[in-house]
């Protein structure tokens, strides 16, 4: 697949990019990438919810009145978790909610989200840049002139470039990150890839040597 290399002002450059078939252009495995997206959201959670027992609350343990004779109910004390301040029958432990996937299904997962967007005509290639300086407004005049702003974006970077990232920031709506650490959740959530250029050999060296998908 041959794709366009726009510059940071919209236009064209006249180059153009081959994106390697073994990761652009495989067959989307839709059970995998949803395995992938439901371990990166169960990752996510804390899991420290935590409701304390009868055993756990602050009170007295002695018995309010006697068990027989009295006209009412029986009942232990006042921890018990029918009076009001008691305890929580069957309440949230904290646990771990992570799950864990092998290495290559992760990647086999990466590789069919990449290859879904470029099946939907949905990544840009644009050519390395930076900024002399972290401005909003030139990352917002970038992504404008791509007809991008407004629209979830993802962009791909081969490095962590600080005024690109801190220019990006406070934008709704765009993500930046590196391209050898993106997640088949943040790929599929997004509407529109943008990869800068140098990105997609980092992209293609990560995935050297996985022969999956």
């Amino acid at each position: 697949m041959q794709l366009d290399i726009y510059r940071k002002d919209g236009t064209l450059s006249g180059e153009k990019i081959d994106l390697s078939p073994e990761i652009f252009e495989i067959v989307p495995r839709e059970h995998v990438m949803y395995e992938a997206v439901k371990s990166y959201l169960a990752n996510q959670r804390q899991g420290t919810h935590k409701a304390k027992t009868r055993g756990e609350v602050s009170g007295s343990g002695k018995k309010l009145w006697k068990q027989k004779h009295t006209g009412r109910a029986r009942m232990g004390s006042v921890r018990s978790p029918l009076w009001k301040g008691g305890g929580t029958i069957f309440g949230p432990k904290p646990r771990d909610y992570s799950i864990q996937l092998p290495e290559k299904v992760k990647r086999l997962a990466r590789k069919s989200a990449l290859s879904l967007k470029a099946k939907e005509s949905l990544i840009k290639i644009i050519e390395d840049f930076s900024f002399s300086e972290p401005k909003t407004k030139q990352m917002v005049s970038v992504l404008k002139s791509l007809s991008l702003f407004g629209r979830k974006t993802l962009l791909l970077t081969t490095g962590t470039d600080v005024n690109v990232y801190r220019s990006g920031r406070n934008i709704p709506k765009l993500n930046i990150l590196e391209a050898n650490k993106v997640s088949t959740y943040e790929i599929l959530k997004s509407d529109v890839l943008v990869f800068q250029k140098s990105a997609v050999g980092l992209l293609e060296k990560t995935f050297g040597g996985n022969k999956i998908g």
